[in-house]
């Protein structure tokens, strides 16, 4: 999460503070193994200060996730808008996942957290995911309108994408693997981006 704290006012900066410390605290421990009390203790705040921001852990959660997500939406629209080609996919894929990688505490929270938690999962769907997936749709509408890709469901397509470069971020070559090389990332990116331009099948002559 891109939060900065330098000349911030001294409640918005405590607001961060706690956040930062969160969404550590709930990647290393997870949320459940993350209590209050250790909450405050490393965010160097008093539990009622604490409570003054958030009313409870769960309201912290869902706004860590939410942001989070909402920065992955953020990303995929500068992607798309500096896509050169829109054959580029590879290059959109690799910046995705190295992006991913280097905010693995933010992207745990994210994936992982929301699985166990459906209000957060449903406030995640209807909120960012889908509003991705929107996006994602009209850049390929456009696309095949313009003959780049064969005419077929738009908003499939976009959601295979949104879901193939989240997956490849989090799956244990890049994400969970704190030893990926950028070298590996770019192998996996070229090879996801052949199989959604190309297939898997051999072209027949």
């Amino acid at each position: 999460m891109k939060v900065f704290t330098q000349f911030q006012a001294p409640e918005k900066q405590t607001r961060t503070t706690i956040l930062q410390t969160a969404q550590r605290l709930f990647a290393k421990h997870g949320y459940d193994g993350t209590t209050i009390r250790e909450l405050a203790k490393q965010a160097g705040v008093a539990e009622g200060t604490l409570f003054h921001y958030f009313s409870n852990k769960k309201k912290i959660l869902i706004e860590l996730a939410t942001e989070g997500w909402v920065e992955i939406l953020t990303d995929l629209l500068t992607e798309l808008s500096e896509m050169s080609s829109y054959k580029a996919v590879a290059q959109v894929m690799r910046r995705r996942m190295l992006n991913i990688s280097h905010n693995a505490d933010m992207m745990k929270v994210c994936f992982l957290e929301a699985q166990f938690h459906p209000e957060l999962r449903d406030q995640i769907q209807s909120e960012v995911i889908g509003k991705m997936t929107d996006v994602a749709e009209a850049f390929f509408a456009t696309a095949m309108e313009r003959g780049v890709y064969r005419q077929m469901n738009p908003k499939l397509v976009a959601r295979v994408f949104v879901g193939m470069f989240a997956i490849a971020g989090f799956s244990q070559k890049t994400l969970l693997d704190p030893d990926a090389s950028p070298q590996a990332m770019q192998e996996m990116a070229e090879g996801l981006a052949d199989i959604f331009l190309n297939g898997v099948l051999v072209k027949e002559e």
